[in-house]
């Protein structure tokens, strides 16, 4: 249960619902898997099913004979019904799920006695930090989606949600910030990706001409190597608020609202990640935000490197600017763009 709450854990800081799972054979993992059907858009992928889809092909059997096991979360009963097709010998969860658990909670598939398999169940191992473990992740989705509708200011727009609807979907949890200084009140938008625990942090900030899907991919490949990415949408830029004027986008300050990001997030062991077409950029000076960011936060950040992007769609890119009232960030960095 250790081991399927570790991956409870990722699960959570990748976005998904924390639940994890694994399939025991003669006391060795077998199988292993976490929830994810947000990010692999399949309403199967649930952590049972995917370690069991791992245990069956280590095997080379989808019958799992004298094999236990183990999820943070009592199973529902599209899992428990996968269960006993597997003919799995025991079922131990942690958690119960009052709402749709289908091993007592809501109904229990594995008490019918008309089933031709029947498999032994046991639930509680590990409740408290299995049900914690959920009960946070719950919390501060509920803190984020009162983020998510707090006021905006009167000399700012915000992107209606709709304009983001049938967008490819980012690795990682997004969230919402307004009690930075620097921000004043407008709401910063970013994705946190991979472990908080983990060695080095990669600090992505996109390009002029761009925003967060930009970095899909390579939050993908980071976090899946155990690396932790932090993904910014500068101010004026995707979901972020946007100021209407041009005169608010001065790059000290949004230099200054991510340096501000780095200490309430206690970054440290920082790779300052830019596109290679560049960062954001004073069209007058040249100066550019990763410049000033490293004068900021300097201590914090051990490289600076560039990385190729994903290549956006034209929908993609204008998802963000619904109108010319959302553009002041174009017409304060890249003048040359505007009509």
């Amino acid at each position: 249960m250790r081991a399927a709450l570790a991956l409870a854990q990722a699960a959570g800081q990748a976005g998904e619902v924390p639940v994890g799972a694994v399939v025991v054979l003669d006391g060795q993992i077998i199988g292993a898997g976490k929830n994810a059907p947000i990010h692999t858009h399949d309403p199967s992928a649930h952590a049972e099913v995917v370690a069991l889809r791992q245990a069956a092909r280590h095997l080379g059997n989808y019958r799992l004979e004298g094999c236990e096991l183990f999820v943070t979360l009592e199973p529902c009963a599209m899992c428990a019904g996968a269960m006993l097709h597997a003919r799995l010998k025991r079922v131990v969860f942690g958690a119960i799920d009052p709402k749709t658990g289908a091993a007592g909670s809501v109904l229990n598939l594995f008490a019918q006695a008309q089933l031709n398999h029947h498999t032994q169940v046991q639930g509680g191992l590990l409740a408290a930090e299995c049900g914690s473990l959920l009960q946070q992740f719950f919390r501060q989705q509920r803190a984020q989606k009162a983020l998510a509708i707090c006021p905006i200011r009167e000399d700012a727009l915000r992107t209606p949600d709709a304009c983001f609807d049938g967008l490819p979907g980012t690795p990682g949890k997004s969230v919402y910030v307004t009690e930075l200084p620097a921000l004043q009140g407008l709401r910063l938008h970013y994705v946190d990706a991979g472990p908080a625990d983990a060695a080095v942090v990669y600090l992505c900030l996109h390009s002029a001409n761009g925003w967060l899907p930009q970095w899909q991919s390579f939050l993908s490949w980071h976090a899946g190597q155990g690396d932790r990415v932090v993904a910014v949408d500068l101010i004026g830029f995707g979901k972020s608020d946007k100021p209407k004027k041009a005169s608010c986008h001065r790059l000290e300050w949004h230099a200054r609202i991510i340096g501000e990001l780095i200490q309430r997030l206690d970054l440290r062991q920082l790779v300052l990640v830019e596109p290679i077409e560049g960062s954001l950029s004073d069209p007058v000076t040249g100066e550019t935000l990763t410049n000033l960011l490293t004068n900021i936060a300097g201590a914090c950040i051990v490289q600076r490197q560039s990385s190729t992007v994903d290549s956006l769609s034209q929908q993609v890119l204008d998802a963000p600017f619904p109108d010319a009232g959302h553009r002041a960030i174009w017409r304060a960095f890249m003048p040359q763009n505007m009509p």
